[in-house]
């Protein structure tokens, strides 16, 4: 099964692809830039900053190139050359990003990610940052034939509706499913409620439903344990502890860990499929599922903001939050009128 490639004319973000060294395994676009989001973005879409994310093979190389290319996309850390740019790319969710660049015409904000990096968040959500933008639509630019990146995206997709599913009832509507999908990696996001506009969950899926039916209309007509009704727009899972648990195990590593470390009290040391077969019989094993997920983003939302003061440089930091609380408060004003 391959990820879907949205349809719509794609040429306007490949021209920004022309500004770049080409080793890219993987080059997507995404946020209101790219989809109509509703809300504070709506009706201003050619004027909301375009939001790419480049994977490379060998960072080093790539920012190497890039900085002869483009060197005034880069913040003072350019002075320290590609290795120790790479070197900082690491931290936190390990991707790094240049912002308020300005290119044919629009600003564009990307971010540069190891390949081995990206697989590594697809498949175990260490830091659900990359992987959670690649959960809800987003343009596929250009995409190389690495087998195990697109394994690991489709794998990506799956996870995301095992999560969601232990997270919602018995039967809800296919908007409930994607609304739930769409906030896993805003779950624990410091920035939701400092910079973000509140209602961005709703704002995304609202518009996009179609866009999240093409991701994940296959993944819900193949899944053994829910009934799709797709006529009705409805879906009925097994709530029953046997099938939370077979929804347990099939979660990310990372997220496993997370919950066991909620749930199993220190020096207990049990094994995961025990403290996974607990939490299966637990009434609120959605609430921990979540908590888990929550104990994830927020580690990294904090280090990959903290590092945007590197990347970026003060005054674009400056500029770039004052966007995002500016989006914010419009979107908290419309909510009260």
């Amino acid at each position: 099964m391959s990820l879907p490639v949205l349809s719509s004319s794609g040429v306007k973000f490949r021209r920004v692809l022309a500004h770049f060294p080409q080793e890219l395994s993987l080059a997507f676009a995404y946020g209101s830039g790219v989809f109509r989001q509703a809300g504070a973005s709506a009706g201003h879409d050619e004027n909301n900053m375009l939001d790419f994310v480049f994977a490379v093979d060998d960072s080093v190389t790539w920012h190497m190139m890039n900085l002869l290319k483009n060197r005034s996309h880069y913040s003072f850390l350019k002075v320290f050359g590609p290795k120790q740019i790479s070197s900082i790319q690491s931290y936190g969710a390990g991707i790094y990003y240049n912002t308020l660049v300005p290119c044919n015409g629009r600003m564009i904000k990307y971010g540069v990610i190891s390949t081995d990096t990206l697989i590594d968040d697809l498949l175990h959500w260490k830091t659900l940052y990359v992987a959670g933008r690649l959960q809800k639509p987003v343009k596929i630019l250009t995409q190389n034939e690495n087998s195990k990146l697109q394994a690991a995206l489709v794998s990506n997709l799956k996870s995301a509706v095992t999560a969601a599913f232990l997270m919602l009832p018995e039967s809800f509507s296919e908007e409930d499913l994607y609304m739930q999908i769409a906030g896993l990696s805003y779950s624990g996001d410091f920035r939701m409620v400092i910079g973000e506009d509140r209602s961005k969950v709703q704002n995304i899926v609202k518009p996009n439903v179609p866009h999240f039916q093409k991701l994940y209309s296959n993944i819900l007509q193949d899944c053994p344990q829910v009934v799709y009704k797709h006529h009705l727009g409805r879906l009925e899972i097994d709530k029953s502890p046997e099938g939370q648990f077979t929804q347990l195990m099939a979660l990310p590593r990372t997220l496993q860990q997370k919950i066991t470390s909620l749930v199993d009290p220190p020096g207990k040391n049990r094994d995961v499929e025990e403290i996974l077969l607990q939490v299966a019989h637990d009434p609120d094993c959605g609430v921990v599922v979540h908590q888990g997920i929550s104990g994830i983003v927020r580690s990294s939302s904090i280090v990959q903001s903290a590092k945007t003061i590197l990347t970026a440089g003060a005054k674009k930091s400056v500029t770039y939050s004052m966007k995002k609380l500016y989006k914010m408060t419009k979107g908290w004003l419309r909510k009260t009128s």
